[in-house]
């Protein structure tokens, strides 16, 4: 599989890496800042703590459905520019007001007063760096210039902590400032100037592709309010990827424990190195932070981007946090008082931690964004986004709460000049301790990552190959095939007359034929998350069944291992009848267990009619001679049930020995992958029958799969919709009823694992959702 390619010239991430500084000095300079209303303003503890939390709390609502907005906006600018430029000038402008504060207004009153500008801000950030984010994941397809991007912006992005620790020394120094609260109304309109001009830079200058025909969402306000279901929805199905699940624990696990002892580093250079005197500490805890940070941009950087080139993200991750644990184990050594300047020695091992987390991570997301494309047909750049990041906010509020507990636990005191050789101690193990266990952790957690580099660029492939030809190789379209029939340009008498009918009327019309019952289902197994290969257990397969069996005959399975097998002995305990199918393909050993499994399950009386093999000659997976002689074994084995081989309808006219092998012709027929208008796709299906009628040398047709999809991208004149659907359901179930036609209906609910397989209209094809929610009511 060759490497996708898509190169992003070097102005384009510089332009978004400019976004990062604005991104991050933000943030960086309101945790400097806030110090002043404790300090100067005499805001008491618990006022600290609302602002702390409800600021953060409204984000996190706000965070996920900017996502779904910015997900779905239609527009000449693409999804995300316009929200990043309004963003950016409503966070420069609420940053700005939101520091006015004046010690005769009352300590109530800048309580409010910040409370609320605080929300404004927090919304400006949402606005702006949700989408800023998706942004950056969709520049480039290809595995490592996602890294290079993602290296240059968190390049430029760290001078926000290299800047910002400078300003303890400016807003605390008289020559500058007569008082600190001063410093921050004064401070800010710089700060926020400033900053807004850089955010602005992605919004102006990074390119975009109009939106304006994509098929998206609606955004009217009706739709964003039943989309908080969605977004729910999204949450869940972001985190049941393994993948993606890593990264979040492992960002949580690491970006919790450094900033949960964070502020640590000031109180251990004051009381231990200096013994409580701060004026003898001068500048020492700034050059903590800002050397650390330059660290991190001169040296941190370009060395985990050019790693991750030569072994691989994850590689490249575990060896970055391993010499992060050997920094904090140096730091425990080197904090020696009397000798500041020690500690500077461990800072180029301490800062590989936070300094490679986000180059990576961030990184690694756009990949796994990719990998849900393949399996969901969605590109959601901003949901990912918003939780990715509302997993580091998450972190960094649960990190206050924890640097409180842990100051008490040790016995620290603040309002002291000196503190016990105790509390000291104990602020050194935490120090040290809590890091080194969080990353451990952490890398244990990243060790059977498995999204690599091969794997990356084969999902690319596959999803660049949707985009060039719709339906892609993947898609088991028979048109391929010179045998197939040309559709039908006529209607059935059986029809219904959908024109006369709202879709009301028509949901109603589909509900009846369902209640009546059908002949057969085709059984769907697997829940969200799971895909061919994963064992089923036995609990998920009686749910599902208990919400068919009031509708159906007859359960077909396809498969007789890895929990397939309960799908007949659950449909028995139902009183249901079972077309039982043996998986089989290229993998003979497997082949074998499968057969096994079929003459075991049809001893026990489970099985009233036995599929061997499943579209195998279409699959050019057996040859002929080879699917005979299972057929041949299972037969002997099954004296007493009807065995037969399943393919699609014309198969079986150029295989006539095939006919001869089976007691009854199973035949697939898809009106749709013909591509088939809906008007004459049950008139299809009849021709397809008839012609597997034809051939049958007397035995009994029946079919095995039909099914009209809802959603997704259509074929030819063959259209996904909601209402198709429901035709073609309501029509064949006339016909079949009315011909007597034995029918299996694919398939009873969605599986989105079948969107890899069969592009996003794979995913559409159930009565019942992923969620076992019935589709048309």
């Amino acid at each position: 599989m060759s490497t996708i390619t898509n190169k992003v010239p070097m102005g384009q991430k510089i332009a978004f890496g400019i976004g990062m500084l604005a991104n991050q000095m933000f943030p960086a300079v309101l945790g400097i800042f806030m110090v002043v209303l404790v300090q100067d303003l005499g805001f008491p503890g618990w006022m600290w703590g609302i602002l702390f939390f409800l600021p953060r709390v409204f984000d996190s609502i706000t965070d996920p459905i900017m996502g779904f907005i910015s997900d779905n906006t239609k527009s000449k600018w693409g999804r995300r520019r316009q929200y990043v430029f309004v963003g950016a000038i409503l966070l420069g402008i609420s940053f700005v007001v939101m520091w006015q504060l004046y010690r005769e207004n009352g300590v109530e009153f800048n309580f409010l007063y910040f409370l609320f500008w605080s929300f404004v801000f927090y919304l400006g950030l949402t606005i702006f760096s949700v989408p800023y984010v998706a942004m950056g994941y969709e520049m480039s397809n290809d595995f490592h210039e996602r890294t290079d991007i993602m290296a240059v912006a968190q390049w430029i992005g760290q001078w926000a902590w290299v800047i910002a620790p400078w300003f303890w020394v400016i807003m605390y120094d008289p020559t500058w400032f007569e008082s600190a609260d001063v410093a921050t109304r004064q401070l800010a309109f710089g700060v926020g100037f400033v900053c807004m001009i850089f955010a602005l830079v992605p919004a102006i200058f990074i390119k975009s592709e109009s939106t304006l025909h994509e098929n998206y969402s609606p955004l009217t306000v009706k739709a964003i309010g039943s989309s908080l279901k969605e977004i729910l929805q999204g949450f869940k199905e972001a985190f049941t990827s393994i993948p993606f699940r890593k990264l979040c624990i492992a960002t949580f696990l690491i970006f919790n424990a450094f900033n949960t002892i964070a502020a640590f580093s000031f109180f251990i250079v004051v009381y231990y190195l200096f013994n409580g005197d701060a004026g003898a500490a001068g500048v020492w805890p700034t050059l903590f932070g800002s050397v650390g940070a330059l660290v991190t941009t001169f040296i941190v950087i370009p060395i985990v981007a050019k790693i991750s080139k030569k072994m691989g993200k994850k590689r490249a991750f575990i060896l970055s946090q391993g010499i992060s644990v050997f920094g904090y184990i140096l730091l425990w050594f080197l904090f020696i008082p009397g000798k500041p300047y020690m500690f500077l020695f461990a800072l180029p091992f301490f800062s590989f931690g936070i300094g490679s987390l986000f180059t990576l991570m961030m990184s690694m997301t756009a990949d796994v964004i990719d990998l849900d494309e393949l399996s969901s047909g969605k590109r959601r750049e901003g949901v990912f986004g918003a939780i990715y990041w509302w997993m580091v906010k998450f972190g960094f509020a649960i990190a206050g709460l924890l640097s409180g507990a842990i100051l008490t636990v040790v016995g620290f005191d603040a309002t002291l000049e000196t503190q016990s050789e105790g509390a000291v101690l104990g602020l050194r193990a935490f120090y040290s301790g809590l890091p080194i266990l969080g990353t451990l952790v952490a890398m244990y957690v990243m060790r059977d990552y498995d999204l690599t580099e091969e794997r990356a660029n084969e999902i690319r492939a596959i999803l660049d190959a949707r985009k060039d030809s719709v339906p892609t190789e993947a898609t088991p379209i028979y048109l391929k095939n010179e045998a197939v029939l040309p559709f039908s340009q006529k209607t059935l008498d059986t029809d219904f007359v959908f024109p006369e009918y709202n879709e009301k009327e028509i949901k109603v019309q589909f509900g009846k034929m369902l209640h009546a019952g059908l002949h057969g289902i085709c059984f769907s197994p697997y829940l969200e998350g799971q895909t061919i290969g994963e064992t089923l257990s036995e609990a998920q397969i009686q749910k599902r069944m208990e919400i068919v069996a009031p509708h159906t005959q007859w359960i077909r399975s396809f498969s007789c291992t890895l929990g397939h097998e309960f799908i007949p002995k659950t449909a028995k305990a139902n009183g249901l009848k079972t077309l039982v199918g043996a998986w089989i393909d290229r993998d003979t050993e497997q082949n074998e267990k499968e057969i096994q499994a079929l003459i075991h399950l049809a001893n026990q009386g489970l099985v009233d009619m036995a599929a061997v093999g499943n579209e195998v000659l279409l699959r050019n997976e057996l040859t002929e001679t080879e699917l005979l002689a299972y057929l041949a074994r299972v037969k002997e084995a099954l004296p007493g049930i009807p065995v037969g081989y399943v393919d699609a309808y014309y198969q079986f006219k150029e295989y006539p020995a095939l006919v001869d092998a089976c007691d009854v012709v199973l035949v697939n027929c898809y009106p749709f992958w013909e591509g088939s208008p809906i008007d004459h796709a049950a008139a299809h299906l009849k021709d397809m029958y008839s012609l597997a009628k034809e051939v049958s040398k007397g035995k009994k047709v029946i079919i095995t799969e039909t099914g009209w999809p809802n959603n997704g991208t259509g074929n030819h004149q063959a259209l996904p919709s909601l209402e198709n659907a429901m035709r073609y359901f309501i029509n064949i179930q006339n016909w079949s009823r009315e011909e007597q036609v034995e029918l299996f209906y694919f398939s009873s609910f969605d599986e989105s694992w079948k969107v890899g397989q069969e592009g996003d209209v794979g995913q559409s094809w159930g009565i019942w959702d992923k969620n076992d929610e019935l589709k048309y009511r």
